[in-house]
């Protein structure tokens, strides 16, 4: 029986990574790392300055200069996709519904706390789910299970009682590695860059579809 839902936040509950994209290639780009946008995409996973060092090697920045160009795209960001912010369809209801199941909800993502905060307080979340991690409360990113594990601790909930919320292939990797298994919000990939991953329930484009009243079962 499942207890615990864990959901990673961008492209998982809100629609925003293609705003993300924008705003890190512009910024790589003035820093002339000459990325595309596919190619900008694809290194969007774990911490920003992992991103960083991925691309531009240790000691290009330093961590105060790094803080400063997190900080300022971040800020970018919120600013641009704030007309558009909104849970993804049908996604409200389900909290809803896992709330009234008494399943407990958390929230694991590589987001910062101030990305967080910009989505529970603007959608008045804050309330809904009983755990909350961040990038700043780990050492290790996905593809390690480290954030989902976390969560789970919190809610005091076994991994083979809970179900991982993710966008990305990194994510649904972190949460087989952690012992959990996922459903793949298809939000910023295809359904087709998750077959490969057999702790994978399914693939959903929205939380409208059916296939999820299986998980309250």
């Amino acid at each position: 029986m499942i207890k615990a839902f864990i959901f990673d936040m961008n492209g998982t509950m809100i629609n925003d990574m293609h705003y993300h994209t924008i705003a890190w290639n512009s910024i790589l780009n003035k820093f002339n790392a000459n990325i595309s946008l596919e190619e900008t995409k694809l290194q969007m996973y774990g911490k920003p300055e992992e991103m960083f060092e991925r691309i531009f090697g240790k000691r290009k920045f330093s961590a105060i200069e790094l803080q400063e160009i997190i900080v300022k795209k971040e800020q970018t960001y919120q600013d641009e996709f704030r007309p558009h912010l909104k849970l993804i369809d049908g996604l409200n209801s389900f909290l809803q519904k896992a709330k009234a199941k008494r399943i407990k909800l958390a929230i694991g993502t590589a987001a910062l706390k101030m990305n967080v905060d910009y989505v529970l307080d603007e959608l008045h979340l804050r309330e809904v789910f009983d755990v909350l991690v961040s990038a700043e409360n780990v050492t290790t990113s996905k593809p390690d299970p480290e954030v989902f594990l976390k969560c789970a601790s919190l809610l005091n909930i076994s991994p083979a009682e809970t179900v991982v919320f993710e966008d990305s292939p990194k994510g649904v990797e972190a949460a087989k590695n952690g012992g959990f298994k996922a459903v793949a919000i298809t939000s910023f990939h295809g359904a087709e860059d998750f077959t490969k991953f057999d702790n994978l329930l399914f693939s959903i484009d929205d939380y409208e579809t059916k296939q999820l009243d299986k998980l309250f079962l």
